[in-house]
């Protein structure tokens, strides 16, 4: 990295306030029902990430992988003041119910190819051709990042710890500006 570069990261904020909503039918019909204990392991481990990266997680929310109440929490997020970035985990496969990036996509100002471009690359590094699979995408509204990725744990290791972490405080620096 040149040192204008290093620089210039180098004014972007450090600790930002992450909101994360789990897109999960399944997950969600049991807590409808009243399920006390329902497991999320990539919901658990995203927020472990966040957390040990000294991120503040305001929320983690599971929600249905329904289009309008992820529309919905778009909405709801894009008006929090004090939140900066909003990760969307699950719901992003290729079968009829997985429609998480329909539902997050359209409020994008500006899209951020490269995440979904890298999160594949390394993921085919990781698990082959099934990598293609993967609808992985980020953009910014309203000042905010705004990032779907899978929620499978691997998945959650690679968006958070090798492209969320390093870059949320670059992209957040520009959406602001």
């Amino acid at each position: 990295m040149s040192e204008s570069s290093r620089t210039h990261k180098d004014k972007a904020p450090k600790i930002l306030n992450f909101g994360v909503y789990i897109c999960s039918t399944s997950r969600y019909k049991l807590i409808e029902q009243g399920e006390k204990a329902v497991s999320d392991v990539g919901g658990n481990t995203l927020v472990d990430l966040l957390t040990k990266a000294l991120q503040n997680v305001l929320f983690k929310k599971i929600i249905a992988d329904d289009k309008s109440m992820i529309s919905k929490a778009v909405k709801e997020s894009l008006k929090m003041p004090d939140l900066d970035v909003v990760i969307f985990s699950g719901g992003t496969g290729i079968t009829p119910t997985d429609v998480t990036i329909e539902a997050v996509s359209p409020f994008f100002e500006k899209t951020l190819p490269g995440f979904g471009e890298f999160f594949r690359r390394i993921s085919f590094e990781r698990v082959g051709s099934a990598a293609v699979l993967s609808r992985a995408i980020a953009g910014v509204a309203k000042g905010k990042a705004l990032f779907c990725i899978p929620g499978s744990p691997d998945a959650v290791h690679v968006g958070v710890e090798m492209l969320i972490l390093p870059e949320s405080p670059h992209i957040v620096k520009h959406a602001r500006e």
